[in-house]
Formats: C-alpha cells, structure tokens, sequence
C-alpha cells in the first residue's frame, strides 16, 4: 500500500498548512499527505528532532530528486518576503517548527512567523496528543492537567491562533484528529477520552460560529492506530490480537475490517477534508476506525 494515495493533481497546490504534534505517527503522515497535495506544510512539534527529520526526508524522497532545486528557491525567495502565492512553485514542501501547544505565547508567535514568511494559513490539522492511561478514581492532578493540556487547550491555543485570520480572509479549513474513545468509553483512558471529548466539541462550536466567514472546523475520530502511543499500551505479543478480536475483559468489541490503521489511513481522511471535494462540509466527526465503533 503506498504512503499516499495521489489524486489527479495537486489539488492544495499554493496553500499553507499549519500541523502539529508533526513529529512522528499520524501527525507525520498527515504532513506528508498534504504536502503530496502541493501544499506548503509547517510541521510543528515541541523538540526539532522528529519534524527536523521529516522535512529532511521529505527534500530527499526518491520522487522529489531534481526538484530540490525549486524548493531552495521557493525558501529563498520565502526569506526575501516574496509572497506572490499565484506565482508561487505548485511542488508541495515541508518546514519544519518547534511550537509547543500548551504556550499560547509560542502558539501565536509561530502563526504569525508562519504567514509573515509563507504567507496567509489556509489549513490547519490538530494533531498534536498525549495519553496518560490510569484507572479515572486514580489519576494526579498532574495526569489530568497535563493531558487536557495538550489534547484540549492545545486545539484551543492553535485554533484561536488561526481561525480568526481565516475568517478575515473568508475561508480556511480546520481538522482536529481526536479519537473515538471521545464517543465510547474506554478502561483506563479517562482523562484522554474525556480531553478529547472536549476538543471535538470545541471544534464544532467553532465552526458553527466561523460558518458564514466560509472557515469549515471538521473532526476526525481515529481508532486503534499503529502508533508510538498505541503500542506503549501493548503489554505482550497478543495484544494488538486482542484489539482487533475484542477483549471481553476491557469491554472491547473489536475492529470489523480486521486490522489495525495505520496512520496513513488517518492522512487520507484528514486530507479529504481539507480539500475542495469536502466543500459542504463542517461541523461533522468522520470515524476512521474500521468500524470498531459500531456507527
């Protein structure tokens, strides 16, 4: 299965792409996706190493050798503050950004930086998530805190960042990837399913009220992803078995389409959604779970 299922064309060719919690797993993938769409993506993370890697492999991808060219000129020309986006290179690209979601200081401060250089933020992709697992009446202070941190005021933090900017412009297009423990309850996921809960509501209040400025805010609902974070939780060999079977003992009834998602096919949903193919779309929760949920 290829890394990203190309369409016709470039069909984000021109647009910036703000993403977060870029430096591995689904957040990885999605920068990918769009930049194999033709966006110009931003891949922020909280440490350089995991977004710095990403973008140096994106330059150096088999398919993009003799096109390095154009992109050392679209950055050069990125520095000079050329912001002619009509004339702009089409070839998708990958900048790499350390932003830490919980500073609202720095969340603002690499938007701005972002369209001062890149010009105006047509897209932005939440991604950016911790899980803290722990039976609900035992969770710290700290857990909860830390959790509903990352995976609630982060949305927060990037989406009042970005959305009003869209809004002046009349347009944009928000994806928050929560879960779809948001919906179901899960064993020793509290605080996450709870935080993410949050950001998906959120996120449709959102865009309800950014609705009429044309700035669309959809949500996509991962299940069980073959992640770092998801194999943190597999304790022995049989576990990823157990998930996809169902597991009586954690009330789970497994995953229909028998497999495990890989983050790529997260990508593509998101990638769907900020095209122009979902332009009647928002306000609504896309379930990519291989019909773990039973919706």
């Amino acid at each position: 299965m290829p890394d990203h299922i190309p369409s016709a064309g470039t069909t984000l060719a021109r647009r910036t792409a703000l993403v977060t919690g870029a430096g591995q797993g689904i957040g990885a993938a999605v920068a990918e996706a769009l930049a194999a769409e033709g966006a110009h993506v931003v891949a922020t993370d909280r440490t350089a190493e995991g977004i710095t890697k990403l973008a140096a492999e994106w330059v150096g991808r088999p398919d993009r050798q003799g096109r390095r060219d154009r992109q050392d000129r679209r950055e050069r020309q990125d520095r000079r503050g050329r912001q002619d986006r009509q004339g702009a290179d089409a070839e998708g690209a990958i900048t790499a950004r350390v932003m830490d979601v919980t500073d609202a200081a720095s969340v603002e401060a690499v938007v701005a930086d972002t369209e001062d250089t890149h010009g105006p933020l047509d897209i932005l992709v939440n991604v950016a998530g911790i899980l803290r697992p722990g039976p609900a009446a035992a969770l710290t202070d700290a857990d909860w805190a830390d959790t509903f941190a990352v995976n609630t005021s982060g949305v927060f933090h990037t989406s009042r960042a970005v959305t009003p900017r869209m809004a002046a412009r009349g347009g944009g297009s928000v994806v928050t990837v929560g879960s779809n423990a948001a919906g179901v309850p899960r064993t020793g996921m509290a605080a996450y399913a709870a935080s993410k809960a949050a950001a998906a509501m959120y996120t449709k209040c959102l865009g309800l009220e950014l609705a009429r400025s044309g700035v669309r805010c959809n949500v996509v609902a991962p299940g069980s992803t073959d992640t770092a974070m998801q194999r943190a939780l597999w304790t022995d060999d049989e576990a990823p078995r157990r998930v996809i079977d169902g597991d009586p003992a954690t009330y789970r009834t497994g995953i229909p389409l028998g497999r495990i998602a890989a983050p790529r096919d997260i990508a593509e949903a998101v990638l769907f959604l900020v095209s122009d193919r979902a332009r009647h779309i928002t306000m609504q929760e896309l379930y990519v779970d291989g019909g773990a949920t039973l919706r």
